[in-house]
């Protein structure tokens, strides 16, 4: 193990630290493991007169503690890169409580939100509604009176109010939350909520009916 290794194993910190030198001491094993293999056969020349068996024999052990000083080390240091990794998801795993408990915080404000603009809205409905029957009772004394012209056409009155634009739902909805929208966008179509098609062959308001009775007909 090479003294820069030392120094960046004192430094390391992160699970990414650790394992960035163990990268470099497995290199380093894996060299010195292949230099064994070459003293291993060194040996065996020497032994038959071909070199200094002595000095092999030295080089041999050395290489021997050099590998097992290099798999000790790299058993402690992935110990600590263990540990660095549950020390950071732990932090992970807290940070996200923070951010969570700050979006519920928020969420509980925009159901606020809902709720005032829902008891907003029903308001404007119940006040809408009132209006409309008194419309629609002015009607019915234009019709007794033969001034069909003073009449308001009340579906017309309604979708020319509500044709505004409409905002595009978010690509991920919930399910509650795509049926609700669904229920809002009722208030505002043609045929939803505040808008019920006639019943078939009933006549639309503001046109006249082409039904003839069969007595009446050629």
């Amino acid at each position: 193990m090479t003294h820069t290794h030392a120094e960046d194993l004192g430094r390391a910190r992160t699970a990414a630290d650790f394992a960035a030198v163990i990268a470099l001491l497995d290199t380093d094993l894996i060299n010195a493991i292949a230099r064994r293999q070459e003293l291993q056969q060194a040996e065996d020349r020497a032994i038959f007169g071909d070199g200094d068996l002595a000095a092999v024999r030295a080089m041999h052990d050395d290489c021997n503690e050099t590998i097992a000083l290099i798999e000790k080390t790299i058993a402690g240091a992935d110990k600590r890169r263990a540990a660095a990794a549950e020390r950071e998801a732990r932090a992970s795993v807290a940070a996200l409580g923070e951010e969570i408990t700050t979006k519920a915080a928020a969420l509980g404000e925009r159901w606020k939100n809902v709720h005032r603009l829902i008891e907003q809205l029903r308001q404007e409905l119940f006040e809408a509604d009132a209006l409309n029957r008194a419309v629609t009772t002015a009607n019915g004394l234009f019709d007794a009176a033969g001034v069909a012209d003073l009449k308001v056409n009340l579906t017309a009155t309604r979708r020319a109010a509500m044709g505004g634009g409409r905002a595009a739902a978010p690509a991920r909805l919930s399910r509650p939350a795509i049926q609700a929208d669904r229920l809002l966008l009722s208030f505002l179509s043609p045929g939803g909520a505040l808008d019920p098609r006639p019943a078939l062959g009933a006549p639309v308001e503001g046109v006249k009916s082409k039904f003839i009775p069969a007595g009446e007909r050629g």
